[in-house]
C-alpha cells in the first residue's frame, strides 16, 4: 500500500475534520441528536457535493486544491468560538457551517481527484480506510491540545498527503502506482 500513502494520511486527515466539527456544533448549538444529525447530514451533503463537482470537472492543479483546503484550515482555526456564540442563531449556522463544512468539500475533491485514477481501488480504499482509524486514534490528542488542536493536527496529515502523492492526481491510471507489486517465490 505504499503507493497509497496519501490517501492513508487523508482517511486520517478527514476523520479528524468531522470529529472538529461535531464538537464546534456541540459547543455552539448544544449536544442533542438533532444536532449531531445535522453535523453528519451536512458532511455526507459535502461529500456528495464534492463527488459531484469532481464527476464534471477535472481539476488539473492539485496545489490549488491543497492550498484552499490549508487556506480553509487556517481560517476554521483564527475564527473565535466567541465570535460565532455572539452571532443569532441562524447566522450562527451559516457561519458555522462555512468554517468546518469548506476544508471538509476541498478534502473530498482532493481525494475524489486522487481516487478516479487508482488502478487498485480496493487498496487505495483500504489505505485510507487505515487511516481514518489512525484518525480515531488521534482523537484523543485533544485531551492534551484541545479540539483547535485537532485543526493542526489535520493540517500536518494533509501535508503529508501532499507530500506523497501531489504528482498522482490527475495522472492517468498506467503512470499514478509507481512501485509494482512483488512476485511471489515460487513454491
Amino acid at each position: 500500500m505504499r503507493g497509497y500513502l496519501d490517501l492513508f494520511f487523508m482517511g486520517a486527515g478527514f476523520l479528524l475534520l468531522e470529529t472538529k466539527s461535531v464538537v464546534q456544533f456541540a459547543l455552539l448549538f448544544g449536544t442533542t441528536w438533532f444536532v449531531n444529525a445535522l453535523v453528519f447530514a451536512g458532511i455526507l451533503l459535502t461529500i456528495l457535493a464534492a463527488i459531484e463537482v469532481e464527476r464534471r470537472t477535472r481539476i488539473k492543479r492539485p496545489g490549488l486544491l491543497f492550498s484552499l483546503l490549508f487556506g480553509g484550515l487556517l481560517l476554521a482555526g483564527l475564527v473565535p468560538g466567541s465570535w460565532l456564540l455572539s452571532l443569532a442563531t441562524a447566522p450562527r449556522f451559516l457561519a458555522a457551517s462555512a468554517l468546518a463544512f469548506f476544508p471538509v468539500f476541498i478534502a473530498n475533491l482532493v481525494f475524489a481527484e486522487r481516487f478516479r485514477d487508482t488502478a487498485d481501488p480496493t487498496t487505495a480504499f483500504g489505505a485510507n480506510l487505515l487511516g481514518a482509524m489512525l484518525g480515531g486514534v488521534l482523537e484523543y490528542l485533544s485531551l492534551i491540545t484541545g479540539y483547535r488542536g485537532l485543526l493542526v493536527l489535520a493540517a500536518i496529515l494533509y501535508i503529508l498527503a501532499w507530500v506523497f502523492g501531489a504528482r498522482k492526481i490527475g495522472q492517468p491510471v498506467g503512470e499514478v502506482e509507481a512501485e509494482p507489486v512483488a512476485e511471489p517465490a515460487p513454491a
